[in-house]
């Protein structure tokens, strides 16, 4: 069967680059519709349809059901789960349920998040009563059999084996415990060896029946599909979920330094480096103005300025990069480079001279006047698919942007102005705040904060 996929990022980490998809639909964003569809029971999901080719695409998510639901001293249900929920249900083993996907050529898939717990849909319209079934199975009448349950437990440990020795893998878990020690989102995702060992089948229900409600779900459809045709499948496929369930306690939290470095040693020839700093939430009023910085900080490609100082000038590495990573009850900025041991300490000191020189110089005009050309105009060329597109409309929900925001976003990135961004820069960028972790056997850098219990599993 296929491997679990462990997902890091939620979904908010990717809205700062996310909401172009739907634009290329049908040619330029205002040409969009998105329709809001509400089921005779009541189940409301955003619709954009599309006639071109017989597919639908099912997208949805409940929101704060991921891993910030996982039962206290047990890290790992919601992963767990999701890599259960399509592995047999009804009257359907594993074996059969996936026969069943696979003779149809049914995409059917299931991620738990920091945040929140996600489901994804994707067949031809010939096949969709067929689908819808066995979506319907899977979120009504998983059996969580003995062999399954098994299996998807010893995938789990191997990747988590696999991380602990993987330095990016390592470098992103120390980051998180770093900054956010005993909170929830310091949890790894996938959970620890001894937790995943420890989750039984009957954790697994009880998390299904208290995160996967109602009162939790967000949907979004793509597809050539009529509003009258989705309604009965929202209600076959999601009124008979329970109504609510508990809420997970996660309070906020202000990243706000004093930072400093964590070096983990590993026997190999380069170092990956990983820092971070407060970031923005995305609700923020300058939250566009902090896109807009970034792009030219280091989210711009090749006309970023970390890029053009540490790869370009000094080639002292290979990709180096910054974004803007807005969680539920935190915000970071955060950004990565690998590179040579013997040069680590060149390329550390770099960063926080370019965090420097933006705090105290700011930005030329001409160079944000690029940053806003290039956001605005590469808006309707992130399309990817229809998958892609109804994870946008949920997304849209989720964080309440509103059914028109793809006709409103390009103007949010136009109203900024010069004295917003340079006054960002000054505010936000802190170079003393930068937590790094450095994994790898680097020269002349030494570790000014201790290694987090736990890491590598």
């Amino acid at each position: 069967m296929r491997p679990i996929a462990l997902l890091r990022a939620p979904l908010l980490a990717a809205l700062s680059v996310a909401f172009g998809a739907l634009a290329v639909v049908a040619g330029p964003a205002g040409a969009v519709e998105v329709e809001r569809v509400e089921s005779d029971r009541g189940v409301v999901a955003w619709l954009v349809r599309d006639e071109t080719v017989p597919v639908t695409a099912i997208e949805f998510t409940f929101e704060e059901a991921g891993a910030v639901l996982d039962p206290a001293g047990k890290p790992g249900v919601a992963n767990m789960l999701s890599g259960l929920l399509d592995e047999g249900a009804g009257d359907l083993d594993s074996q059969a349920f996936q026969q069943r996907l696979n003779d149809r050529s049914i995409s059917l898939s299931f991620s738990a998040g920091r945040t929140d717990f996600s489901g994804s849909l994707y067949t031809l319209n010939r096949y969709r009563d067929e689908a819808v079934d066995l979506l319907r199975l899977a979120l009504h009448e998983a059996r969580f059999d003995e062999e399954p349950v098994a299996r998807i437990r010893r995938q789990i440990e191997a990747g988590i084996r696999r991380e602990a020795t993987d330095p990016g893998a390592l470098a992103s878990e120390a980051l998180m415990k770093t900054l956010f020690a005993d909170h929830p989102y310091g949890r790894p995702v996938e959970g620890t060896l001894e937790s995943v060992g420890a989750i039984t089948a009957a954790d697994l229900k009880a998390f299904q029946a208290a995160g996967l409600t109602r009162d939790r779900l967000h949907i979004g459809v793509v597809g050539a599909i009529a509003p009258e045709a989705l309604k009965p499948i929202l209600d076959a496929v999601f009124a008979d979920l329970p109504e609510s369930g508990p809420r997970p306690d996660v309070p906020a939290v202000e990243i706000d330094g004093p930072g400093g470095v964590v070096v983990i040693d590993q026997p190999v020839p380069q170092s990956t480096v990983l820092f971070a700093q407060r970031g923005l939430p995305i609700d923020h009023p300058d939250y566009y103005a902090a896109m807009v910085l970034n792009h030219m900080l280091g989210g711009g490609s090749f006309e970023s300025t970390l890029v053009q100082e540490i790869r370009v000038k000094r080639g002292l590495a290979y990709s180096v990069y910054s974004f803007l990573h807005p969680m539920e009850k935190a915000a970071l900025l955060r950004g990565g480079l690998a590179t040579e041991n013997a040069r680590v300490g060149e390329s550390i000191d770099l960063v926080r001279r370019v965090f420097a020189d933006f705090q105290q110089d700011g930005v030329a005009p001409e160079k944000i006047a690029d940053a806003k050309t290039y956001i605005t105009g590469s808006y309707p060329l992130r399309f990817t698919n229809t998958s892609a597109i109804a994870g946008q409309l949920v997304a849209m929900q989720r964080y309440g942007f509103g059914i028109d925001y793809i006709d409103r976003r390009n103007s949010y990135v136009e109203a900024v102005t010069e004295e917003q961004v340079n006054r960002l820069a000054a505010e936000l960028l802190t170079p003393e705040a930068l937590t790094l972790v450095v994994v790898g056997r680097p020269d002349g850098v030494a570790a000014t904060l201790p290694t987090p219990d736990g890491v590598g599993g």
